[in-house]
């Protein structure tokens, strides 16, 4: 059955951010070709709205169409009473708290302030654009904000920063839904990493690389062709043809971690795909993976997304059928360490 998704639009809408999940959602498709999503435009009264770029919008809806949806987002705003006092109209509060009753919510950037001006996000983890976090606070201070990591997952509600890390929380549904097989295919065709993981911080200080100067890039592509090999940081730096202290220097400016939680990262990552997509048994899949035993593997899978191997297998399989979300334990989004 296809998953219908409304995107709830206001004026001042951040123009990017609502081109976001039509183009992401859009092009999901199971093996066969058949489309999963369905994604439809509304707004209060299905009245045109004006964008921050000299344009308007003509939807299609009102927000009558959210009694119909599975998941609803809404996209940022660069204006209007959420920013300004905090609050939004009787009709679109009413829309947003009937809706969130059956239905999986969504923000992207401001878009957030939103769904807290609406109530929704009282006591629950939410993030948003770190440029807005202080504003947001003063607004809303019974919101558990994160300003430090570009999206969390707490279930039936999920909230994200601005414009990419849109992008990355729409990766990552369509990975709770449909498995990575499906999410890979879809980030290939935005031309886009696949995964960023959600405690990723915000803000990567990326300086301008020297003339002539190298870069990690090559050494990470070649880690991640080994990931079930020994990688220690002599070995990571010998390859680039850097030292141990230049090497973890430039890393950390390109990636904004070390190469020891990069390196973690990655192989979590390739777990789950494991996971997801063979019947290895849990060791194999540490082995493969780099982490050597699956206590190793079973202490980082949990640290990450909060549960063991056989059961992340079981909740993120592409055969379990779509409901209202997968609530893990504890939202996931993870404050990013360095080792």
């Amino acid at each position: 059955m296809v998953h219908r998704i409304a995107v709830v639009v206001l004026d001042d809408f951040a123009t990017l951010d609502l081109g976001i999940p039509g183009q992401v959602f859009w092009i999901a498709e199971d093996a066969a070709g058949r489309r999963l999503y369905e994604v439809v435009t509304c707004t209060p009264g299905g009245r045109p709205v004006r964008g921050s770029a000299g344009y308007s919008v003509v939807p299609d809806h009102d927000l009558s169409v959210l009694r119909t949806a599975d998941t609803v987002i809404l996209p940022g705003i660069h204006g209007g009473s959420p920013l300004i006092d905090g609050t939004v109209d009787g009709e679109l509060r009413e829309a947003l708290r009937e809706a969130a009753a059956r239905s999986r919510l969504m923000s992207i950037c401001t878009g957030a302030f939103v769904l807290a001006a609406a109530g929704l996000l009282d006591g629950r983890p939410a993030t948003t654009h770190w440029r807005n976090a202080d504003r947001f606070r003063s607004l809303f201070p019974g919101v558990l904000l994160d300003p430090d990591v570009l999206f969390i997952d707490d279930g039936d509600l999920l909230t994200s920063a601005g414009v990419a890390a849109g992008i990355d929380l729409c990766l990552h549904v369509i990975r709770r839904d449909h498995g990575s097989e499906v999410a890979n295919r879809v980030a290939r065709r935005c031309v886009t990493p696949p995964w960023r993981e959600g405690g990723q911080a915000q803000f990567i200080e990326r300086p301008l690389p020297e003339p002539g100067g190298a870069t990690t890039a090559p050494t990470r592509a070649w880690m991640l062709e080994r990931l079930g090999e020994p990688l220690d940081l002599a070995t990571q730096a010998k390859h680039a043809r850097m030292s141990v202290r230049t090497f973890t220097r430039r890393f950390r400016e390109e990636t904004g971690l070390s190469p020891a939680r990069w390196l973690i990262r990655q192989r979590v990552e390739h777990a789950r795909h494991l996971l997801e997509t063979t019947d290895l048994p849990v060791d194999q899949v540490a082995v493969r993976s780099g982490f050597g035993t699956a206590v190793s593997l079973r202490q980082h899978l949990h640290a990450t997304v909060g549960v063991a191997p056989l059961t992340y297998r079981h909740t993120f399989k592409p055969s379990v059928p779509i409901g209202q979300g997968h609530r893990l334990a504890g939202p996931v989004a993870v404050t990013p360490g360095e080792s």
